[in-house]
């Protein structure tokens, strides 16, 4: 597992929250350059996953096991050179809703910036960039406090990806958002990819996630199945996590997770 064929693996991961044992030695690589969606159960276990990924263990978790970014220990890192290759957009994010949007996305640049450095022309470049895939281009000026919830994980999307990483880690990055901005979302994903980097997302909305290249299926604490979302096996285990209260369907070339009604 120390080659480069994956942009993160893990090793024996386990990860402990009292008597809790929330992960249980999940071996796992990453494929570099797709997009690969972790779902399952709630309490399987799929936040605490990415975020041992992302080298962000909660003080009161013990953890075990070996995590890999692209080929080297993720402890190995310097932050700065870690911030650069890893971006992360986490679940209820604190950010001070008195700062403007502008300076919000701004923050993703700061691994590329020198201590007290201003802010560099491919800074702005990065942020304005951003700024406009996510479509809040318009509310630059505006402070965080004045942003319905929608908006404002529109523009903590655009703080992660103006760091221009080549991994992207997002929890729930779905949250908040309507029907049409999860489809922009989905097209961001797809463009990050076909650029060559690589996005990891958590996701609850099991037809988005069916859209992914690869599919991380995770049940208490367990990897249950890890494969291309095309795959009849993939969709028997996905309906077989959710007690088969699901059922996978094509339609119109897509997979679609549609409720069981009988």
């Amino acid at each position: 597992m120390s080659d480069m064929s994956s942009a993160l693996a893990v090793s024996g991961l386990r990860v402990q929250l009292g008597e809790r044992e929330v992960l249980r030695s999940i071996d796992l690589q990453i494929t570099p350059a797709r997009w690969t969606a972790i779902v399952g159960p709630n309490g399987a276990g799929k936040s605490t996953l990415l975020r041992a990924m992302a080298g962000m263990q909660a003080g009161h978790q013990s953890q075990s096991g070996q995590v890999l970014l692209q080929g080297r220990a993720l402890q190995s890192w310097g932050s700065r050179d870690r911030a650069k290759a890893l971006a992360w957009l986490g679940q209820n994010q604190t950010v001070a809703g008195e700062m403007s949007v502008y300076d919000v996305v701004m923050l993703g640049r700061l691994p590329h910036q020198g201590w007290l450095a201003p802010a560099s022309a491919a800074d702005h470049a990065a942020v304005q960039q951003a700024l406009r895939e996510t479509h809040a281009w318009d509310w630059r000026a505006r402070s965080l406090g004045q942003l319905s919830g929608g908006e404002r994980q529109r523009v903590l999307l655009a703080r992660a990806l103006a760091v221009q990483a080549q991994v992207l880690l997002m929890d729930e990055p779905l949250a908040n958002l309507d029907p049409p901005h999860q489809t922009d979302w989905m097209l961001t994903a797809r463009k990050l990819v076909q650029q060559g980097a690589t996005v990891v997302s958590v996701l609850h909305e099991l037809s988005f996630a069916l859209l992914a290249d690869e599919m991380v299926i995770l049940q208490d604490g367990r990897v249950i199945q890890h494969g291309s979302c095309a795959d009849p096996v993939t969709h028997r285990a996905l309906e077989s996590v959710f007690e088969n209260r699901i059922q996978v369907r094509a339609l119109d070339g897509h997979w679609l997770a549609l409720p069981r009604l009988a």
